[in-house]
């Protein structure tokens, strides 16, 4: 029964910072948009909502995907990002249990989950977001069970490193930007929070999982080579996974470098 309850409130808290989540994503992007001021409000016909109106999940399906005001359709983005970011924080609930890592991971998969639909919409990937996570990142590493400093330390030189070192390469052969300043500090924060040793899988997978969507939106687009779209996305993604599945990712890693091969 206390579990129960246990995972229940992990869902509500996850909901509830999953509609400040939505707040960050529309605002944030925004000139002068501050994310605490004003109140919720409807972004068309910008009446303010009733806390009524507001309840994560519920809200939506009971105004059945209208404003109460304006009638405006309300977007599905809204209830995504709540369910998203509740289950994310029941998954951590059982990854992490209730330790000091399960808060510190809280806090960076909101951040991931902003960037990922930020960046998703608008191409960017604020550094109000990446540049503190960086600090906090190493800051935490120092109480973090699941990685040490020295491993937060390298995980965001090398990772912030590794990726400017491409960006520069791919510059140099092609004379176009590849990738943004966002993404590399974006892998700089993924390496402080999840160590040196998560950046192998999260540039690699990240790459299979852009390659497999440029190429689809290659075929949609029909610009070729010049089709342009976010890398963030798919760095957070796989630090994400990096981030649930690190010990078997590890194990078959060292596996494929190691284990002899005939």
């Amino acid at each position: 029964m206390l579990l129960i309850i246990i995972i229940l409130f992990a869902f509500i808290i996850g909901a509830a910072v999953g509609s400040f989540l939505n707040v960050v994503i529309l605002r944030l992007p925004s000139e002068g948009e501050s994310i605490v001021f004003p109140a919720s409000r409807c972004p068309k016909c910008r009446h303010t909502l009733q806390w009524y109106d507001n309840i994560p999940i519920v809200s939506f399906l009971l105004l059945k995907k209208r404003c109460r005001y304006c009638e405006a359709p309300i977007s599905w983005q809204y209830p995504l990002v709540e369910l998203t970011m509740a289950l994310l924080s029941v998954a951590l609930l059982f990854k992490f249990g209730l330790t000091v890592a399960l808060p510190i991971y809280f806090l960076f998969s909101g951040a991931l989950l902003a960037v990922i639909v930020i960046d998703f919409y608008h191409q960017i990937i604020p550094d109000v977001i990446s540049l503190p996570g960086i600090v906090i990142g190493f800051g935490c590493s120092f109480v973090n069970p699941v990685v040490t400093w020295q491993q937060a330390g390298l995980g965001l030189l090398i990772g912030g490193g590794a990726l400017y070192a491409v960006a520069a390469g791919y510059y140099l052969f092609t004379k176009r930007e590849g990738m943004g300043g966002g993404d590399i500090k974006l892998i700089a924060m993924i390496g402080a929070f999840l160590g040196w040793q998560s950046l192998p899988f999260v540039i690699f997978g990240s790459s299979v999982l852009g390659a497999i969507v440029g190429l689809a939106a290659m075929a949609k687009q029909k610009k070729g080579g010049k089709t342009m779209i976010p890398y963030g996305p798919f760095l957070s993604v796989a630090a994400l996974l990096y981030m649930f599945f690190r010990e078997p990712l590890n194990y078959y890693l060292v596996q494929y470098l190691f284990a002899p091969h005939y």
